[in-house]
């Protein structure tokens, strides 16, 4: 475990280091190995900044720094590495604390005398840092089981502390610095949030009741995950969160004013929240992630509707099976409990599948009545179930990718067909988004190749293409867009197969991508 004593600062290079050590391997222990292996070498302090650097979730949150004060410090690069993680960490804080008249004098100041002390490497990492660009394969996951491996402390435990405490770096500092027993001791506190769970997929509602047995069928609503803390009765602080940890309370009076009505004691509630039309209908998507984004302007009301209660009254509820966390449920949230339905029967799960879309909703969650919660697992015990759209698009451009693709033009530019403007001719296709999901190793390594026969020219990371390849996506829908010229967006877009049995006029219209929209 680390110690303070005589500790020497722990060079950034070392962290980028491990960090290009982690995104040249595919294999699952040697990224471990290697993050078990830096975390085995730093101080108390320098644990949860290099957790949060290597996983991509700063502990400062988000900087506020875009690519242009990042462009523009352009100082030249040192050429001996001395800067180290902490110095790093503290320039990171100094840059988020900045505010009001001048701060933006004072962040590129803060940037420029990092910048001048970094070397080419380094200077090239930070961008990727500060910019969230930074995609190594060193995710939570694998992070949690570097802990465990370099603390000694179980997996499971480790696991769920940082369920608990909602902290990753957190949880590895005290595992690293204090051990098993610390860990063990860290629970469920109202105010800190908790990790949510996670679901895998299931192709019906009627098969994931096959699998599971007695379920509970869900709406799965079409809006944002919530976790909402409330610290006593009626009248007692009441904070709102986001899937993320994010804290949102004082943009959603809204949600606080319907969770202060609730009768009992202290809660933590786990549901979703959406914007409705005056129909009853839920918004597109983006309108309600508009609302979390904002901070005046509330028009568009959110309604929220709870899964989940993880804590009631001062009881503990993680543990418990969830058919008695829904019991509590009903009792405490009433109408504001997503619809659903106790069942052994596939017949009536997929009923209720049909009518969760009918409502305009995504599809259901099944879930196991006896599980316990867990945050972050995608295992059995929930299962969504919702529809997959597949449509054939044009490759446009591809941007070159980092970490383990470095050298491989990886993220996909889409462009659907507009029927209005002959094929060969400017703006035969339009854009409709990007993906570098569903690419194995060998599709990488063709699509490279053939990309840079079809190469009619590049800008800034890209390589553009001739319009000739058509590509299957898979996606969970669309939503609307101001970004792209057709008005819509993919969402959750992954590459399923080339088709070469396609030409660029069989591909799908932006009028057919138009048409998907909900509203």
């Amino acid at each position: 475990m680390s110690t303070t004593a005589d500790h020497a600062p722990t060079a950034l290079s070392a962290l980028i280091e491990t960090a290009d050590a982690v995104a040249a391997t595919s294999s699952r222990k040697a990224k471990i190995d290697a993050l078990a292996g830096l975390l085995r070498t730093l101080g108390p302090a320098e644990i949860e900044p290099a957790v949060g650097i290597l996983t991509g979730e700063l502990r400062q949150g988000s900087l506020g720094v875009g690519w242009a004060a990042v462009s523009a410090a352009d100082a030249a690069p040192a050429e001996v590495a001395t800067l180290t993680i902490l110095e790093v960490d503290e320039a990171l804080t100094r840059l988020v604390d900045a505010s009001g008249s001048g701060s933006a004098a004072v962040r590129a100041a803060e940037l420029d005398g990092v910048w001048r002390r970094a070397t080419s490497a380094e200077q090239a990492f930070l961008a990727r840092v500060i910019l969230s660009g930074l995609r190594i394969g060193a995710l939570a996951g694998v992070m949690v089981d570097a802990v465990a491996a370099a603390s000694g402390v179980a997996v499971p435990t480790v696991r769920r502390a940082v369920m608990l405490s909602g902290s990753l770096g957190g949880t590895a500092v005290l595992a690293l610095t204090s051990g098993a027993e610390a860990v063990a001791a860290v629970g469920l506190r109202v105010g800190i949030p908790v990790f949510p769970m996670l679901a895998a997929t299931a192709p019906s509602a009627g098969a994931a009741v096959t699998t599971l047995g007695r379920a509970s069928v869900e709406y799965k609503l079409d809006g944002a995950r919530i976790q909402v803390h409330r610290s006593g009765g009626p009248g007692s602080p009441v904070r709102v969160f986001t899937r993320t940890l994010a804290e949102i309370t004082t943009r959603v009076p809204e949600l606080v004013a319907v969770v202060d009505g609730f009768p009992g004691g202290a809660l933590i509630l786990d549901g979703e929240t959406l914007a409705l039309t005056e129909d009853g209908a839920p918004r597109p998507f983006q309108e309600t992630m508009s609302r979390f984004g904002s901070t005046s302007g509330r028009d568009e009301v959110l309604r929220p509707w709870f899964f989940d209660v993880l804590h009631a009254d001062g009881v503990d509820l993680v543990d418990e099976p969830l058919q008695r966390r829904r019991e509590v449920l009903r009792t405490v949230a009433g109408a504001h409990v997503v619809p659903s339905l106790e069942t052994d029967s596939p017949a009536a799960a997929d009923e209720l599948g049909r009518a969760a879309l009918a409502a305009g909703h995504e599809g259901v969650v099944v879930k196991d009545l006896a599980s316990a919660y867990a945050a972050g697992r995608r295992g059995s015990s929930w299962l969504k179930v919702k529809p997959v759209h597949t449509v054939d698009l044009v490759v446009l451009a591809a941007e070159w990718g980092s970490g383990r693709r470095t050298g491989w033009l990886s993220n996909l530019h889409l462009g659907a067909r507009d029927p209005a403007v002959p094929l060969g001719e400017p703006g035969a296709f339009v854009m409709v988004g990007k993906t570098f999901k569903g690419l194995t190793d060998e599709l990488l390594r063709w699509q490279t190749a053939r990309f840079l026969e079809l190469e009619t020219g590049r800008s800034g990371y890209a390589v553009q293409v001739a319009p000739e390849l058509v590509v299957e996506i898979a996606l969970d829908g669309v939503q609307r867009s101001r970004r792209y010229p057709g008005g819509v967006a993919l969402r959750f877009a992954r590459v399923k197969a080339y088709r070469a049995d396609k030409a660029p006029a069989d591909a799908d219209t932006i009028g057919t991508l138009q048409a998907m929209l909900k509203g």
